[in-house]
């Protein structure tokens, strides 16, 4: 384990499927991971349906290896709509031994769950907010971040909503709100809905921030003071990870060690598919990635930052 030396992580706890951990708890955490995910209309026979032992058969060994791999933590970031189970994800951490963050939040439409459209903007805010401080369906679970997203062409009228109820929420709370949007000028505009509400700028992330491919923009989300994000780490074989590495390595070159986060966006066992098709394992980071980040020159103390420290201080309140 390695204790930040910063003074932002101090006070701060990361909530999770095992209880609340501090800094002194956790070493490398994976920031964006899933376990379960389903993209099927809510209403389709099956829907985030998984038979536990198969799930439990699949998901198991992924968790096992990545703890085996030197993770200490792992963030689900699969939110209602589209097929979150929290007991499923909950049972699979107690019997593997690893803590997993998971989310909150609405993802960006058609995923959007009909109730939504129907509630008030308080209630969005309230329903976000409970889970956060209360727990999730009943498990017990704190959602540990808000997980939200946009279209890539704009800011849709209900997305606008929960962009402002999660803003509220997590200020009240100290929680991150994680955008699933790829397109930088979009998530510039949410950060300025979400600063108007009253949410701190380093309470926003930037999700799947290789996709925005003008460095100009990935630099002026850091100028907000948000997070960035590269998290396909893995899933385009050795060609992809090349520019994921070039991707980084500008990051770091430009001065933003302390605004980035990495990790494989892997996992996904899906309930469409017979035995939920072949999910990802969680080890691409520590077995290739951060050894090709080392043979570029990157050194340990940054490498720390990077998968240690920045990710305990993003998603931890």
């Amino acid at each position: 384990m390695t204790e930040p030396t910063d003074t932002a992580a101090r006070g701060r706890r990361l909530h999770t499927t095992l209880g609340a951990l501090g800094a002194q708890d956790v070493g490398l955490v994976l920031p964006h991971e899933h376990l379960l995910v389903d993209f099927r209309p809510a209403g389709s026979p099956g829907f985030a349906r998984a038979d536990p032992a198969v799930f439990a058969s699949v998901v198991d060994p992924l968790l096992a290896g990545a703890a085996a791999a030197g993770v200490t933590a792992l963030v689900e970031c699969t939110p209602p709509g589209l097929g979150r189970r929290v007991d499923l994800v909950l049972d699979a951490s107690r019997r593997t031994g690893l803590p997993v963050v998971v989310a909150t939040g609405v993802y960006r439409e058609p995923w959007v769950p009909d109730w939504v459209y129907g509630a008030s903007d308080d209630e969005l805010e309230a329903w976000m907010h409970r889970e956060l401080t209360e727990g999730v369906e009943g498990s017990g679970v704190l959602a540990g971040f808000i997980k939200i997203s946009a279209a890539e062409d704009g800011i849709r009228p209900v997305e606008e909503r929960v962009v402002r109820a999660a803003a509220r929420a997590a200020a009240r709370t100290g929680a991150l709100v994680g955008s699933h949007t790829t397109d930088g000028r979009v998530v510039l505009g949410q950060i300025d809905l979400a600063v108007a509400e009253g949410l701190a700028p380093d309470r926003f992330l930037s999700i799947h921030t290789q996709t925005i491919t003008d460095p100009g923009l990935r630099q002026a989300i850091v100028d907000r003071g948000a997070w960035i994000e590269f998290d396909d780490v893995g899933q385009g074989g050795r060609d992809g990870d090349a520019r994921t590495l070039e991707l980084v390595l500008d990051s770091l070159a430009a001065g933003q060690t302390g605004r980035v986060l990495l990790s494989h966006d892997a996992g996904w066992f899906d309930p469409a598919l017979p035995g939920g098709g072949t999910p990802r394992p969680f080890t691409d980071l520590t077995g290739s990635f951060l050894p090709a980040l080392r043979a570029a020159g990157v050194g340990a103390g940054v490498l720390d930052e990077l998968c240690v420290r920045n990710p305990f201080r993003a998603f931890a309140r």
